[in-house]
């Protein structure tokens, strides 16, 4: 259980990263940028992806060219959700993006649930709707519209993404790892033309202090992917332990944080939101 608790510092971690980085007025799309090369060079020296016997022809560009888009998209709506809905309903936004996923598995890979599992799903959408509800302003923040848009975009874009990665891990002409390694690529390379872009046309000025923010960031996005794969492999025998685990644990320890650290103010429609949140997890993982 450690590697959970491992992916679920290093998953909350990125999130006060990038809340805080915004706080200090760190210019969080160049930390997007300068997160890919830590995540690339991670994954080509821990997962060692054969690239000497790739045929790029068979290649699944029509899934890597929709990540290349959305990765680095989601990183800078992830931000921005975390200036005006905050932490706490972020992260739960976030991890209940799952039941977008696994109604694709109904849709699109025929998989049957039981009742309680659908109920789960149900429950899932209701906390969606409590926690982008009405609530108290967050700091000065007046554009109410916006505290409920971004948790509702990172919701529907990172189920979007989960789809995307089932997609990848089920085809066989290439490995999951060596996926991973050209969608990062294909991320980077997008986000950085458009970054050498406002650089030249001085719409930006380059920041050492958010390169090396986004080196960091780089780090702990893929210590969260790397350990959250350990705690299945290890845990292979129980994988509803892992999906609890990470699921539940990112959710209270993100509230903890959003409280405690930055000071966010819930509705008691917030908080019921929280609740069954984790309800949701625990019917989808056991029932």
């Amino acid at each position: 259980m450690h590697f959970v608790l491992i992916s679920v510092l290093c998953s909350v971690s990125v999130a006060v990263l990038l809340k805080y980085a915004r706080k200090i007025g760190l210019d969080t799309w160049q930390m997007i940028v300068w997160n890919y090369p830590v995540a690339i060079c991670l994954t080509y020296f821990i997962f060692t992806p054969d690239l000497a016997n790739i045929h790029f022809s068979e290649l699944p560009w029509v899934i890597y060219l929709p990540m290349a888009v959305l990765l680095p998209t989601l990183f800078l709506l992830l931000s921005n959700s975390l200036r005006y809905a905050g932490l706490v309903q972020t992260e739960v936004a976030q991890r209940l993006s799952l039941v977008i996923s696994l109604l694709a598995a109904v849709w699109l890979f025929r998989e049957q649930f039981s009742v309680m599992r659908s109920l789960g799903i149900a429950v899932g959408f209701a906390a969606i709707a409590c926690l982008i509800g009405w609530q108290k302003e967050v700091g000065s923040v007046t554009d109410g519209w916006k505290r409920w848009l971004f948790p509702l975009t990172i919701f529907v874009g990172y189920g979007t993404v989960d789809i995307l990665y089932k997609l990848v891990a089920l085809e066989k002409t290439v490995a999951y790892t060596t996926s991973m390694f050209f969608m990062f690529l294909g991320a980077m390379t997008l986000s950085a033309i458009i970054l050498v872009t406002q650089l030249v046309s001085k719409r930006k000025v380059f920041s050492s202090k958010a390169m090396g923010a986004g080196l960091l960031l780089g780090v702990l996005n893929f210590g969260n992917i790397l350990f959250y794969m350990k705690a299945h492999r290890i845990l292979s025998d129980s994988p509803s332990v892992v999906f609890t685990g990470m699921n539940i644990g990112v959710i209270g320890l993100g509230a903890l944080i959003g409280v405690w650290l930055f000071r966010e103010r819930l509705s008691l429609l917030n908080v019921v939101g929280i609740l069954l949140a984790v309800v949701s997890v625990l019917m989808i993982a056991y029932l």
